[in-house]
């Protein structure tokens, strides 16, 4: 079960869920995570061209569970025995040179529209804890919900402390988070890109398929889905959603 120290519970709470790697970022951070480890060292130029194809692969046609979790597998093995503090050194250097630059400016927006609604916003992707801590904090977002790598005394083990935060297990832990903080599941939302995360997108009463793969677009439109192109239009109707639902909840409320 992965630990997250919620703020107080409130009345009517409403979550929204935002995957990071292709929905709120163009390309997978493990791949830059991975580059800096180069650049630092730790891994040599066979890891880095493998990382560089799984990147290629994931910005072209979208993710491939198979591929991103032998890339996982060895960002998992690349951090054993590096201390916490130093990941979290890397974290933050390339969310400056790397994420930031590559941030989608539409799906950044909708996060400052739910917390300008009064709604909690948590990033939930199987990205390591570390890295989506450091681009929840620099986003102004109210936290991370990332996939946790065992630590004993200050050095991670290379070993996983609870699941890969990915698939159906990003629906249990959404579902958690909003037990936790009083939000009913029917009011919240999510985003992501990918069909992968189709058990999170049904857990929430608003689902939006954003930069969709093709077998999310085909699912999210079968559904009758929100499907959200990055473009001024996609983010017009985005915000359009976001603000009636809010006027809803606060109705019902009363």
């Amino acid at each position: 079960m992965h630990e997250v120290t919620p703020p107080p519970t409130s009345h009517n709470a409403v979550v929204a869920f935002f995957d990071v790697d292709n929905t709120l970022m163009r390309g997978a951070s493990a791949f830059y995570l991975g580059k800096e480890a180069w650049r630092r060292g730790i891994v040599g130029w066979r890891d880095i061209a493998r990382f560089a194809w799984h990147q290629f692969r994931f910005v072209s046609v979208g993710e491939n569970h198979k591929h991103m979790a032998s890339a996982r597998e060895r960002a998992l093995e690349i951090v054993g025995g590096h201390s916490v503090h130093t990941l979290i050194e890397l974290a933050e250097i390339i969310y400056e040179r790397d994420i930031l630059p590559n941030l989608w400016p539409e799906t950044v927006d909708l996060t400052k529209e739910h917390l300008a609604r009064g709604h909690e916003v948590w990033l939930i992707t199987a990205t390591p804890q570390f890295v989506a801590q450091v681009i929840a904090e620099r986003l102004g977002l109210t936290g991370a919900l990332g996939t946790r790598v065992h630590a004993e005394d200050g050095l991670l083990t290379g070993e996983l402390d609870g699941h890969v935060l990915h698939g159906p297990e990003k629906a249990t832990v959404a579902t958690e988070l909003a037990e936790r903080v009083g939000a009913d599941l029917a009011d919240c939302w999510a985003y992501s890109d990918s069909s992968n995360d189709i058990p999170l997108l049904s857990a929430v009463g608003n689902r939006v398929a954003v930069n969709a793969d093709a077998r999310l677009a085909h699912h999210a439109q079968k559904m009758g889905w929100q499907i959200m192109p990055l473009s001024r239009a996609g983010l017009k109707e985005a915000r359009r959603r976001v603000k009636r639902q809010a006027k809803n909840v606060r109705k019902n409320s009363r």
